[in-house]
């Protein structure tokens, strides 16, 4: 089969395309190399072998749309995003146009060129502040930042395409993924602003401390909680539910988490013990659009897709520690 993949020289992105190519499938991977990084790619290559690569910016939809043109595929994993949460919210309208700008771009495109076949990246943090936890799919959308927003605009665009019958599409609400491929691909975002690698450089050196954003949230010790995956199992899921698309016809969504959540304070105490090191933090004010419990309710993708977490946060924490080491 052969597979585009929008983010592809991103962290999930370039871990799914180099899991898809050494199971034998054909991938192009469309990135614009602002967020992706040209050392991703050549990871991919050394590790995978020869996959076909485009950059464009979808944002500029006639450029986008020249570039495809003599491209055939026959489904796409739709990855590229800006992700930071504490940027969309100081600036929503970039965010907004990046995020639910390009992906409509893309739609529009794909829709002429007759593609059918869509698989999209979205996030828990369409929830905003859930009634339930562990959260099921069936809960309210109701996203407290622009970042969540822009992922809730999609959703609602794909299933009017699925209405419509222009397109079929699986949404996958995953929460935190951390961790590797092997050590050797892993986070590389700039800046950082995901815990479990902020949490390594600070004890690394290379980042004074670490600061934890809140410690008064109603929880057992007042930090936040997240339900953490590794990214092998969220690669495994992005595969599973391809597989699943192919062979259904609407639209569908499916959370991707553990179903079990961990306090900042358990990762940063657990990033000790497997480091080694004392890494010093400081307790510092809530983060502007974050929500204090983010848990998901696994059941669905358990049952419908035969998928479920293979690894827990020690696993995550050593995968994650193996890449920062060799960085």
């Amino acid at each position: 089969m052969k597979i585009l993949i929008t983010g592809g020289a991103g962290y999930i992105g370039s871990i799914t395309a180099t899991k898809l190519i050494l199971k034998g499938h054909d991938v192009i991977v469309l990135d614009n190399l602002e967020k992706g990084h040209k050392k991703t790619l050549d990871k991919i290559m050394r590790v995978a072998g020869e996959f076909e690569f485009i950059k464009v910016d979808l944002r500029e939809k006639e450029k986008l749309e020249l570039a495809i043109s003599e491209v055939f595929f026959d489904a796409v994993i739709h990855f590229a995003a800006y992700i930071e949460i504490g940027r969309s919210v100081q600036q929503p309208e970039v965010f907004m146009r990046n995020n639910f700008g390009g992906t409509k771009n893309l739609l529009e495109v794909l829709e002429k060129k007759g593609v059918k076949k869509f698989l999209f990246s979205s996030t828990a943090a369409v929830y905003g502040h859930p009634e339930k936890v562990p959260i099921p799919e069936t809960a309210h959308l109701d996203p407290i930042n622009p970042y969540g927003e822009s992922k809730v605009r999609v959703e609602k665009l794909l299933q009017e395409y699925a209405d419509k019958g222009k397109m079929d599409s699986i949404r996958l609400r995953y929460f935190n993924p951390a961790g590797s491929y092997e050590g050797r691909i892993g986070e590389l975002h700039e800046p950082e602003t995901h815990l479990i690698p902020l949490i390594l450089k600070a004890g690394k050196g290379e980042r004074d401390k670490l600061f934890i954003f809140g410690d008064d949230y109603e929880t057992k010790d007042g930090t936040a909680i997240r339900d953490y995956i590794h990214i092998m199992d969220l690669v495994d899921a992005h595969i599973a539910a391809l597989d699943y698309l192919l062979k259904k016809h609407g639209s569908d969504v499916f959370n991707v988490g553990t179903g079990t959540g961990h306090t900042v304070k358990e990762v940063f105490e657990t990033a000790k013990q497997v480091t080694g090191l004392e890494i010093p933090y400081e307790i510092t004010e809530r983060r502007e659009g974050d929500s204090p419990e983010l848990v998901a309710d696994p059941a669905k993708i358990n049952a419908v897709l035969k998928w479920r977490a293979q690894y827990n946060l020690n696993d995550i924490l050593q995968s994650a520690w193996d890449f920062e080491r060799q960085l």
